[in-house]
């Protein structure tokens, strides 16, 4: 997490700005300009998700569209690739995980913790977004221990709710971890869902995962 300050204060302010002016070359200079003083994953989940997550409170408040929504996001996605770690060697004996964004059109959360996953060796199915029964269905057909669901909207994060349901009334023993803002806007919202576990970030996904794992599969 980036540490307060000035510096800090205006890089996430000019990055907000950028992202609601959908100004690419902007938001470029500004990830350029914090990289030289954070680490990669410090400036993602410190300043790029919390200025999504600002934008679509933005979005909840009347105050911006939609589609500047989605497309921050998705310059977003672009730009953090290059700040991402490489896939590292899977390991070999490990429950079966799977990732997705529950109808939501924010990829990067999910995008995000999967890197990280692989690059700590985890195999990881990535499903994309996905519809609740829709995910229901393939978490069944592929026999996954572990599924992580990244939600940004409040409205997607109920619906974790329906895929517990589907989930347990077909006897599935998977456990889900969720993440997201509407999560850490309200720190009990996770087990009202029905999930099993809740991250605040990409390294308490993997640290869930590990655990897990390490407690062997359902």
């Amino acid at each position: 997490m980036l540490r307060g300050g000035a510096d800090v204060d205006e890089l996430s302010s000019d990055l907000r700005c950028a992202l609601e002016s959908l100004e690419r070359s902007q938001v470029e200079k500004v990830l350029e300009a914090a990289i030289r003083i954070h680490s990669p994953l410090e400036v993602i989940e410190g300043l790029i998700m919390p200025a999504l997550e600002a934008v679509g409170e933005d979005w909840t408040a009347g105050k911006v569209a939609l589609s500047q929504v989605y497309m921050s996001g998705r310059i977003c996605e672009d730009l953090v690739g290059r700040l991402l770690p490489a896939v590292a060697q899977e390991r070999g004996s490990f429950p079966r995980c799977a990732i997705a964004v529950l109808c939501d059109y924010h990829l990067l959360g999910k995008r995000i913790v999967l890197s990280v996953l692989r690059a700590s060796g985890f195999n990881v199915l990535d499903y994309g977004r996905m519809e609740a029964p829709a995910l229901v269905a393939r978490v069944l057909a592929d026999q996954v221990d572990i599924l992580l669901i990244s939600v940004l909207m409040l409205p997607a994060a109920l619906k974790v709710r329906e895929v517990r349901a589907g989930l347990d009334a077909l006897g599935s023993r998977t456990r889900i971890a969720v993440g997201g803002a509407p999560f850490l806007f309200d720190p009990e919202l996770w087990r009202e869902v029905g999930a099993d576990a809740m991250g605040r970030s990409a390294a308490d996904g993997e640290a869930i995962v590990r655990r897990w794992a390490g407690e062997g599969a359902p």
